[in-house]
């Protein structure tokens, strides 16, 4: 006779518990435990004889014979360089990001692009009817004859969608909405996500077909759902970015068949999502020269150099505690730098007002743009303006030494092809320079030395 049992599942991560608590021990999440009822099996036989010819047998891994890794291109250019290269058969691939952020847009354009060069694809969703969905292909002239729609959430129907219309390419918006018959629990619970993530999976396998699922997003910023879909699917790609702000970044945080160091940025306009093609002199456009507190930094993300902006302010408060914020680099980083900045120069920032940001909506990750936040800092806090031919890069050290940093060169040549005449690096970084593309290259060693170099009369 079947035996029910409670317990409470964290809805986050899915830990489970024998009674209720406030917070969850494993992802730290509070209130997020619910209380489920749980139906078990007794009796019977623990398990079945598997036949001998039910095994597939292990195989030296010399005489597996290698598929060919034949890419489908999405015709956007910045999507193909997220995802390595294009679109791998068999693969599952999770789309996350912000409500109205440009996910469904994205893999709106990607469909017709693929169906048009004679793809079959199947787009179902269950968040919209498939009026809606066509009035926004028209928008995006992204009609095909050969990109079919659905409006489901069961997958079991899904399933059988993909045998009549058997698709290249299946896209399902979203994994929170579809439900499998086989649960009792509704849509966007923790065992119906994992439950229609592992069947995807089973089918991108299967079939060879690709599947593109978009996942909402929680408050953090992280999927909704358990932390387990992230290791199931094969990529998973996160789109950032403010709604009101103009560009947007595409950028994959796993990805089994390529890098998850590159990044696709594009431009939201009536017409859909466009791609940035010189992405640095998007940033610089509006830059305003002269002014205190802002200085070029740089970049590189993945294989692409990139000149973004960093700026700050330093301004004299009244409040008992001067407020910190940092938007577009680290928090805990830029704390770092100014406590050296304080105990290194004597620049009085604990009794300041210290803002830091990133204009473009871009996120700066490396360290190497530890010396352009310094001398950010030091030319608000002194309200004089950098050079506007200058740019700034290397990782400062707590005890005020500049470190060294990778890719040099390729970061040069991308702020010689701009304009810029002249550098302050790394010294460490200097003989490892085999051109200098007409820029004056100064090494430092010292932070210290920053000011005078950064503010030398010409």
């Amino acid at each position: 006779m079947p035996k029910s049992r409670v317990v409470f599942v964290c809805e986050e991560c899915g830990y489970q518990s024998s009674r209720w608590l406030g917070r969850c021990p494993d992802c730290q999440g509070w209130d997020t435990l619910e209380e489920k009822r749980i139906v078990e099996e007794r009796g019977g036989p623990r398990g079945r004889l598997v036949r001998q010819e039910e095994i597939q047998q292990p195989v030296p891994i010399t005489e597996i014979e290698g598929e060919g890794q034949s890419r489908m291109s999405t015709g956007i250019r910045e999507f193909d360089r997220t995802l390595g290269g294009g679109i791998l058969p068999g693969s599952l691939i999770l789309v996350g990001g912000d409500p109205g952020i440009g996910k469904s847009t994205l893999l709106m354009q990607a469909c017709a692009n693929l169906s048009r060069n004679g793809e079959s694809v199947l787009y179902v969703s269950g968040e919209e009817s498939v009026e809606q969905i066509r009035h926004r292909a028209h928008r995006l002239e992204a009609l095909s004859d050969r990109l079919f729609l659905a409006t489901e959430t069961n997958l079991e129907h899904i399933l059988a969608q993909v045998e009549v219309v058997n698709p290249n390419l299946l896209v399902v918006d979203s994994i929170q909405t579809t439900f499998s018959e086989s649960l009792p629990s509704p849509p966007g619970s923790i065992g119906q996500i994992r439950e229609v993530a592992h069947r995807l999976l089973g089918l991108a396998k299967g079939r060879k077909v690709s599947i593109f699922t978009v996942g909402h997003v929680t408050k953090d910023g992280s999927v909704a759902g358990p932390r387990a879909l992230e290791h199931i699917v094969d990529t998973v790609i996160y789109f950032e970015g403010e709604r009101q702000n103009l560009y947007r970044i595409l950028r994959a945080t796993k990805n089994r068949f390529g890098s998850t160091q590159e990044i696709g940025i594009f431009e939201m306009t009536e017409r859909g999502l466009k791609e940035v093609e010189n992405p640095s002199q998007s940033f610089l456009s509006e830059r305003s020269v002269g002014a205190s507190g802002s200085v070029i930094v740089p970049i590189v993300e993945g294989t692409r150099p990139l000149l973004v902006e960093l700026q700050a302010l330093v301004t004299s408060t009244n409040a008992a505690i001067p407020r910190k914020m940092a938007t577009g680099v680290d928090y805990n980083r830029t704390q770092l730098l100014m406590a050296v900045l304080e105990k290194r120069m004597g620049i009085p920032l604990h009794s300041a007002d210290v803002y830091v940001n990133v204009p473009g909506g871009i996120r700066v990750e490396e360290t190497a743009a530890d010396l352009g936040i310094a001398a950010a800092l030091l030319s608000s806090c002194r309200n004089r303006p950098i050079p506007k031919e200058v740019v700034v890069l290397g990782e400062v050290g707590l005890v005020g030494e500049v470190r060294g940093v990778g890719q040099v060169e390729r970061r040069l040549s991308e702020a010689a092809h701009h304009g810029f005449s002249r550098c302050l690096l790394p010294r460490s970084n200097l003989s490892r320079i085999s051109s200098h593309w007409g820029m004056e290259l100064v090494g430092l060693e010292r932070i210290e030395r920053l000011s005078d170099q950064l503010f030398a009369e010409k």
